[in-house]
């Protein structure tokens, strides 16, 4: 199948998916029409993108409530404004969910992209294969913790090479810090989240290996989204049709992204591009990574990823005590 072949595929499964969508919002909207809904999102963040497009085209006005969005400066102050009730929704990971499950939490996860980062190094690297990273210093974003690392350490074992994190010498640090250090020539090749591995290779710099190609050695087939919005499971129960018309607002939103040019010129602003052969990147990449499946098929692989990333972070990584819990994931996102 060639490129165009493959685009109008991509295409169509996503506008198929969004026609399901729609059939969430059956309900009358008249009785919710005043609701809204706090998310709290980073300013500089990719899914602030998709919430401004959300609010420009009044796509919550169409399903009967207001977006109301409270920018914050980190994913932890985001995540203080939800323990806190100062916000309904933010954007995390579902391990955390999880974690705030098993502590008592009552909250939920909803995916939104597939957009996963990888492993980046310069394009004259002698570096050819995850074997080649011995020795060498690997940045690593997110700390010691960070899920992507994990994976790598297990794809490294998986391959014979061994434990990436006791081969190479790793380097922790900041996204747009580790960047500066690659482009300086500190480290030999670079672990880091999809906008920023963008912004590299439109530099120039070029892929090693994807989180999603990783996934794929353990049988993981589907590309899955490690974060999502999150909220309160009473929210989904005792406003179940504010739930569904964000997720319908949402889905509408990404199709926009996928289909107008236009709509990216006028959020280029909020991308903080450095050149238009990055902005260009970065908007190939997002479309790439948008969602066109999540069933119980997936919810079942992301089982399997919990426990190849559990075997090497343990209870530090997940938490004392915390399992694999499929009834995380909100069940009402219909591809």
């Amino acid at each position: 199948m060639d490129n165009d072949s493959l685009e109008l595929s991509r295409r169509a499964l996503l506008a198929g998916a969004l026609a399901g969508a729609a059939s969430l919002s059956a309900f009358p909207r008249a009785a919710f029409a005043s609701e809204t809904l706090t998310a709290a999102v980073l300013q500089f963040g990719t899914v602030h993108w998709l919430l401004d497009v959300i609010t420009e085209h009044k796509l919550d006005e169409r399903e009967g409530f207001a977006l109301k969005l409270r920018m914050v400066a980190t994913n932890s102050a985001g995540e203080v404004a939800l323990l806190g009730q100062q916000a309904d929704l933010i954007v995390a990971d579902w391990f955390w969910v999880m974690r705030q499950r098993s502590l008592g939490g009552d909250f939920l996860f909803m995916p939104y992209s597939a957009a996963v980062g990888g492993v980046v190094i310069p394009k004259d690297s002698a570096i050819h294969s995850v074997g080649d990273l011995k020795g060498k210093r690997v940045g690593v974003a997110g700390g010691p913790l960070d899920k992507s690392w994990l994976l790598l350490r297990a794809y490294g074992v998986k391959e014979g090479v061994g434990d990436v994190g006791a081969v190479a010498q790793p380097v922790f640090g900041a996204p747009p810090l580790l960047n500066e250090q690659m482009l300086a020539g500190r480290v030999d090749a670079l672990l880091n989240y999809w906008p920023f591995a963008v912004r590299l290779e439109a530099a120039g710099y070029k892929r090693l290996l994807t989180v999603a190609e990783m996934m794929r050695a353990f049988d993981i087939q589907s590309v899955l989204p490690l974060i999502g919005f999150v909220f309160p499971g009473s929210l989904a129960k005792e406003r179940p049709r504010l739930i569904r018309g964000f997720a319908n607002a949402m889905q509408n939103a990404q199709q926009i992204l996928l289909t107008s040019d236009a709509e990216w010129e006028r959020i280029k602003p909020l991308m903080k591009a450095g050149s238009d052969e990055e902005f260009r990147a970065l908007r190939e990449r997002y479309r790439e990574g948008l969602l066109h499946t999540w069933s119980d098929r997936d919810r079942e692989a992301a089982g399997k990823l919990f426990n190849v990333l559990a075997q090497l972070g343990g209870e530090e990584m997940t938490g004392p005590g915390v399992r694999f819990d499929p009834k995380a994931f909100w069940d009402g996102l219909v591809f």
